[in-house]
């Protein structure tokens, strides 16, 4: 899809990878409306875009609540118009190990039926007119795991499996479909568990870190902005997360075993 021109939301756009994501998308020529929980954070976001000479607007909304994802729209149409592309960022780390029936509501809500609950109310319009685009921001921990936290680790892959799923039911229908997932990325959330005392958010962080070199969340934006451009599905921020991914799905036993060691090792 070309970028220019287009109208874009971005969720979880006050910090880190959204805020990258809304700066880059408005330095490509969109009109970017930024949502985040975080009202100051948000409306820095849309101030420095505009003060780079974009086209943007913040607006503090819950992206995981069906009437926070409709005020977004709503104010997308009134300052620039029908959205063009939807990009589903906003994200928590959740509670680690196990957690509890409200930790996994919480978490369900966020990573996953928030991407659910935006491509209800686009999907049909972008069908009718033959023409939409969807950025899911996942993680690699969708596509292999995230030692330390069950509900990170469900819900990203929950996010991979919906991308997928959306993209193979709504391609013939010009709706296009991204799929972002990186690896370690220094963001807010990286840094409050990095940071952590707990032991089981310090080997969350250490998972990650020791995995591979962490990136900026301007290289994941940039990235991202070339698949939308491109129309590339998978999107890896981190190329060596795909030899990660092919030996899992070489040999998942061995997978497995060797998790369980690399789980030992931070311990």
């Amino acid at each position: 899809m070309d970028i220019d021109g287009r109208n874009v939301i971005v969720t979880g756009a006050g910090s880190g990878i959204g805020r990258a994501l809304a700066s880059e998308f408005a330095a490509a020529g969109a009109r970017v409306v930024a949502g985040d929980i975080d009202e100051a954070g948000v409306h820095e976001t849309a101030n420095r875009i505009r003060a780079a000479g974009g086209r943007a607007v913040g607006f503090q909304a819950d992206a995981a609540d069906t009437a926070g994802i409709e005020s977004l729209i709503t104010l997308a149409g009134r300052e620039f118009g029908a959205v063009d592309i939807y990009v589903a960022n906003a994200g928590i780390m959740g509670a680690l190990e196990l957690g509890s029936e409200e930790d996994w509501d919480r978490i369900l809500d966020v990573n996953l039926r928030a991407h659910i609950r935006a491509a209800r109310l686009l999907v049909p319009h972008w069908k009718s007119r033959g023409a939409g685009y969807f950025v899911s921001i996942a993680s690699a921990a969708g596509l292999l795991t995230q030692i330390g936290g069950a509900g990170y680790s469900v819900t990203k892959h929950a996010a991979v499996g919906f991308a997928e799923w959306l993209a193979i039911s709504y391609g013939d229908d010009g709706i296009g479909v991204s799929c972002v997932c990186p690896m370690g990325v220094e963001t807010p959330l990286m840094a409050a568990i990095r940071g952590a005392t707990d032991p089981a958010a310090r080997m969350a962080a250490d998972a990650v870190l020791r995995a591979g070199a962490t990136v900026t969340p301007e290289d994941v934006a940039a990235v991202t902005v070339e698949a939308v451009r491109s129309g590339t599905f998978l999107v890896l921020p981190h190329p060596e997360v795909l030899d990660m991914y092919r030996g899992k799905g070489a040999d998942y036993d061995r997978w497995i075993s060797g998790m369980r060691r690399y789980r030992r090792s931070l311990q």
